[in-house]
């Protein structure tokens, strides 16, 4: 299976999203806030709300048929996850991107995996190791494009690709480290769907999930760490490119 880079892979449905960024309690206002929070984050992610661009209460009102209150909130909330800002008094609008911005997010992301995956090696156990085997299975049973001859992106790909790469960051022992992790994840699927449609054909990420998983159920932690690394780096030069 080859891989492509940078199409527009982030799932339009919410059940794939971590329950870690729902900010409901079970009260009605606030779950009505954490749907739209939702809704939001999926079309920053998605690029369906540009970089760049004000988001004002009135358009996202009609667009997603909600009070103008929960949509604020839900704002604010996302301004934590470095999708959405607060222009001083004016509003807020969708995080700017560009190059340099990237590889400091591919840099922070290298940093803290490291950190998660080593803590993960040493403490996992054997439902940990479980956990992992299953979700890189169904990963590669699920094909990348809906289409043998011409790629049309699987929305159910993306969802299990996360949940690989936070299954093996899942035995680190920090709830505060794996959210962290989880928001750069969807702030890099941000930019290879930013970055536009463009096949990558000599990639096979696949072999590279196999080799990184294999590693990591050895408890050889260097390699695995160096395995991850260059899985994302291979992506960032692509999508760098990109960006320029």
């Amino acid at each position: 299976m080859t891989d492509d880079l940078s199409e527009l892979a982030y799932p339009a449905n919410r059940e794939s999203q971590n329950n870690s960024n729902d900010a409901g309690t079970g009260t009605t206002p606030t779950s009505l806030t954490s749907q739209i929070y939702q809704s939001i984050h999926d079309m920053v992610i998605r690029g369906e709300l540009h970089p760049g661009q004000k988001l004002k209460i009135e358009d996202l009102r009609k667009t997603l048929g909600t009070g103008a209150s929960p949509i604020r909130e839900a704002l604010s909330l996302l301004t934590s996850d470095h999708l959405v800002e607060r222009i001083d008094q004016r509003g807020f609008r969708v995080v700017l991107v560009s190059d340099e911005a990237f590889q400091e997010l591919l840099k922070t992301r290298c940093w803290v995996e490291e950190r998660a995956l080593r803590e993960s090696i040493e403490h996992g156990d054997a439902q940990w190791e479980e956990n992992i085997v299953l979700t890189n299975h169904r990963l590669n049973r699920t094909p990348r494009s809906v289409d043998e001859q011409n790629y049309v992106a699987n929305s159910e790909w993306e969802p299990k690709h996360k949940q690989l790469h936070m299954a093996l960051l899942s035995a680190c022992g920090s709830s505060i480290l794996l959210k962290f992790c989880g928001q750069l994840y969807d702030q890099n699927i941000r930019y290879r769907n930013i970055a536009g449609t463009v096949a990558y054909s000599k990639r096979n990420t696949n072999d590279e999930h196999k080799h990184m998983v294999g590693l990591v159920l050895e408890r050889n932690a260097d390699e695995a760490v160096k395995a991850l690394i260059n899985h994302y780096t291979k992506t960032g030069q692509f999508l760098s490119k990109q960006l320029k």
